[in-house]
């Protein structure tokens, strides 16, 4: 198994990723997808022996880096896939200057998840797209 994340350029690859996955199986409308931030986002691919299997973006405001869009097709997960595109996400956040914190928000289901990779719950929980979630943060300085 060979799988690597990079940056890419290529948004229409994303989106049909992120269609299959939020608008498709989630049922996020697409007008809450595609929400007009991408163009001034950095976009992460990763691919399993080349194939493309998942996407993530990276917003940057100030000194935090907001990660998001994170995706893994469905018959791809429980490969690590996701815990690769959140590691490349926090390298990329680090390469960024002035950048000292990351955030996300985690569908409910995923806190666990994202816990591992050393990110807190704050706040309360809230429904995007009718989506249970709640922020989460990590310092990106260590």
């Amino acid at each position: 198994m060979n799988l690597h994340v990079e940056l890419t350029d290529d948004l229409a690859l994303c989106h049909a990723l992120r269609r299959i996955v939020f608008i498709e199986e989630q049922n996020v409308p697409e007008a809450e997808e595609i929400d007009g931030r991408d163009a001034g986002a950095l976009h992460l691919l990763a691919r399993l022996d080349g194939q493309p299997v998942g996407c993530a973006r990276v917003l940057v405001m100030g000194d935090t880096g907001k990660i998001g869009r994170v995706c893994v097709l469905p018959d791809y997960r429980g490969q690590g896939i996701g815990v690769a595109l959140i590691q490349s996400a926090l390298d990329v956040l680090r390469a960024q200057p002035g950048v000292m914190r990351a955030k996300l928000g985690s569908q409910t289901h995923a806190i666990g998840f994202y816990e591992k990779l050393g990110f807190t719950a704050q706040g309360p929980e809230y429904l995007d797209a009718g989506i249970a979630h709640r922020d989460m943060v990590r310092d990106v300085t260590n």
